[in-house]
């Protein structure tokens, strides 16, 4: 564990408390700086460049992970199987993209361009770019062809304009305590959810919004991806599983849900994994999401799995989305 580690897991533990009296003026602070930052982009005080083509926006108020990845491939082969050609565009955070746009294919190294855009890259079918300006790199889009462009986590990033905002909810745990950063885990204000299109939940919906399950019930062989097998047949053995994403938690649930009894070890989000993050499983299986698989390939070992797992929503949003796709194609932008 790294010094800053126990800091960080102090904040976050807040963020499911009552507001910690010293983070509370901070978070005034921060909500200022947030609504003082949006209205100069509605404002035209900063610059947002428009595309000719459909911009689908999908992210979340809270920090950490929501499901937006999994959402992100579904709608992309959602769009493709309508005859879409949709590419996706990203931060790339957790990389060293910089300004400059950058191509991001299946074998692209995580370290450089991020480990959600590989795994984007390797899931998706569809061409892949980031940048921290995000608008160049979806212009690098439409010259590969592209008529439909999806944003991953963009939700805040408004100097892209937007067509479609999809926003995503965990139903497990809703918005903490409810309070902006750093008193909670909020980016930007509840009532920010008035303004979107299209309400996800991930989990349990305990209100408004289309439910969305997690499915995947195979692991796969680290080191040889053609060998594949159920989860349920490494019952009745000691079985290890890391994760470093938003919430591993939930990952740990999911394994647990199919019979395994796992020990597990959480690292932070986008953790830059080294062979030695691995080792604490010995000869038994080890378990990771896809997401960790990326950068733990170049040290795989026979006893590595992943378990890739697909978004499954019901046919009512995807009707609520066609009919978004087609007011923009009559000419009214929705967002």
């Amino acid at each position: 564990m790294i010094w800053s580690e126990q800091p960080r897991r102090w904040l976050q533990a807040q963020w499911y408390l009552p507001p910690h009296p010293l983070l509370q003026s901070l978070e005034h602070v921060f909500r200022a700086a947030v609504a003082v930052r949006r209205r100069a982009y509605r404002a035209g005080w900063k610059r947002v460049e428009r595309l000719p083509v459909p911009v689908i926006v999908v992210g979340n108020l809270t920090v950490g992970g929501t499901g937006k990845t999994p959402l992100t491939l579904w709608l992309a082969a959602f769009l493709r199987a309508r005859g879409w050609r949709p590419g996706i565009v990203s931060r790339g955070y957790g990389g060293k993209v910089g300004a400059m746009p950058q191509a991001v294919g299946p074998d692209s190294d995580p370290h450089e361009v991020g480990d959600e855009p590989v795994m984007l890259a390797r899931r998706s079918g569809c061409p892949v770019w980031v940048g921290a300006r995000r608008a160049v790199a979806a212009r690098a889009l439409l010259a590969k062809g592209c008529d439909i462009v999806l944003a991953d986590d963009g939700l805040q990033h408004y100097a892209l304009a937007r067509d479609i905002e999809i926003a995503v909810i965990d139903g497990a745990r809703g918005f903490g305590n409810g309070r902006c950063l750093p008193a909670g885990p909020l980016r930007e204000p509840p009532e920010r959810l008035q303004s979107v299109d299209l309400l996800v939940v991930n989990g349990t919906v305990a209100g408004p919004g289309y439910p969305m399950a997690l499915e995947g019930g195979e692991a796969v062989n680290l080191g040889d991806e053609t060998v594949r097998r159920p989860l349920a047949t490494f019952r009745g053995q000691p079985v290890f599983a890391l994760a470093g994403i938003g919430h591993p938690q939930r990952f740990f649930d999911h394994l647990e849900g199919f019979g395994l009894q796992v020990v597990g070890r959480p690292f932070p989000d986008h953790h830059p994994y080294r062979v030695g993050d691995l080792r604490f499983a010995g000869g038994s299986p080890l378990f990771m999401t896809e997401k960790d698989a990326v950068k733990c390939r170049a040290f795989a070992a026979p006893n590595h799995w992943y378990v890739p797992v697909a978004a499954r929503l019901p046919e009512s949003f995807g009707a609520a989305l066609t009919a978004l796709l087609e007011d923009f194609s009559n000419g009214k932008k929705t967002a």
